[in-house]
């Protein structure tokens, strides 16, 4: 079947995301003791709150994904956050689940539906309490995968398939990846002392049954002041003598991400002003031992359905899920490890990687890039998934002279009222 041409599909521009501070995921974590569903809902409620010039009952589709889809991440989540939330019980609403690219896959999926006309509006984005749902709980991975040799043993566990991405590239050593490290703490340190983190969280009230009320208005995991030498005898937990540590890994993470989707002609229309317009995107799937690597053929197809090619692209906003998985992305297109159009404002090693929730994260932190480099005129936002997969979506900047779609308004450049 011939693909579309571009002149048939409606522009999809990306409005505004927001997101919960991220808490690390253990008893004393930031939300021990919040629901998963209702960190979902304060980040749709926030977007309801920032845009009354949307009516509600606009809104024609909520996806929310999720990894772990049980208990509190259960019962087909995009249909109960919107309930939740107060949107009228006409909108409809579906789960959605591709790992760490949920929330990815979210907006990919609802664009895909705006971009043909089957929706005007949309509502996308994840959520992982990894704390009650640790990644793989209650799964039961068929034991065919192993008996007939369709994976390694050890493509199932996240942390082995870094150890193998640094076997398999010799040159992406335990020095670049822990230099990699530390560089993602200062980033994000720097970026939240400009002022850049704040405005697109949304402050959650937290109760712990021994502590009171609390406010959740930061993010946890962040470990400001890492230095090179801290980091150098840090144990490998995955592999005796590996190169993979707590400091070149992402944190176990709770959070969600939520962001508004429309069509160009419909964000006109209702006076929404676009942030990033879509370009393109693509998933490749990869050989599940090594899933890290899934960014390079992911970016590669996106590219070729944009017409673009990586010089092309201004901004890099790749998920920090170790940092070989970047290395690897970066030396397969020749970008070196410190150049500063890659997560200007660190990256998921230092802020924490709520799995399904990560997508929109890179979303909305490009977009604020955008804004403040306006001759950046394309980006884009990849990331690996586990069993053996990349996600890449394309953007373009609003705020460029050759943009000619929507105008976006002035930028945020303070913290909102929750």
């Amino acid at each position: 079947m011939p693909r579309a041409s571009a002149r048939s599909v409606r522009p999809v521009v990306f409005v505004e995301g927001v997101r919960t501070p991220f808490g690390r995921a253990r008893p004393d974590g930031l939300y021990a003791h919040t629901r998963a569903d209702d960190l979902a809902v304060k980040t749709v409620r926030e977007l309801l709150r920032r845009h009354p010039e949307l009516p509600p009952e606009r809104i024609d589709e909520v996806a929310v994904a999720a990894t772990t889809q049980s208990g509190d991440q259960g019962l087909t989540l995009g249909r109960t956050v919107g309930v939740l939330s107060g949107l009228p019980e006409t909108v409809p609403g579906y789960a959605i689940d591709r790992m760490c690219a949920g929330a990815m896959t979210a907006v990919t999926t609802v664009a895909s539906g705006i971009g043909v006309g089957g929706l005007d509006v949309a509502l996308a984005g994840g959520v992982e309490h990894m704390g009650r749902h640790p990644m793989g709980f209650d799964a039961d991975p068929n034991p065919r995968f192993v008996a007939e040799r369709l994976v390694a043993a050890d493509a199932l566990n996240m942390g082995n398939t870094a150890e193998n991405l640094h076997d398999r590239f010799p040159e992406l050593t335990r020095e670049r990846a822990d230099a990699y490290g530390v560089a993602s703490q200062e980033k994000y340190a720097a970026a939240l002392a400009a002022g850049q983190i704040d405005p697109d969280l949304v402050y959650v009230a937290t109760r712990d049954p021994e502590r009171g009320w609390g406010l959740a208005t930061a993010d946890e995991p962040p470990r400001p002041g890492t230095r090179l030498e801290d980091v150098r005898d840090l144990k490998t937990p995955f592999r005796a003598g590996g190169r993979v540590t707590a400091a070149t890994s992402a944190p176990l993470t709770d959070g969600a991400a939520s962001c508004l989707l429309a069509a160009e002609d419909t964000a006109e229309e209702l006076g929404l002003a676009a942030r990033m317009r879509m370009v393109s995107f693509a998933y490749a799937g990869v050989d599940p031992a090594v899933m890290g690597i899934g960014p390079v053929p992911a970016t590669q197809r996106a590219l070729a359905r944009a017409g673009l090619t990586i010089d092309d692209i201004g901004l890099f906003e790749v998920n920090e899920a170790f940092a070989v998985q970047v290395l690897a992305f970066l030396d397969a297109f020749g970008i070196a490890d410190d150049d500063p159009r890659v997560n200007p404002y660190g990256g998921a090693i230092a802020v924490g990687h709520p799995l399904a929730s990560s997508g929109v994260r890179l979303m909305t932190q490009l977009a604020r890039q955008f804004a403040e480099q306006p001759d950046v005129r394309y980006g884009l936002t990849t990331m690996c998934v586990g069993l053996g997969q990349g996600g890449t979506v394309i953007w373009e900047n609003p705020h460029h002279p050759e943009y000619d779609g929507v105008r976006p308004a002035a930028t945020t450049t303070s913290g909102s009222a929750r």
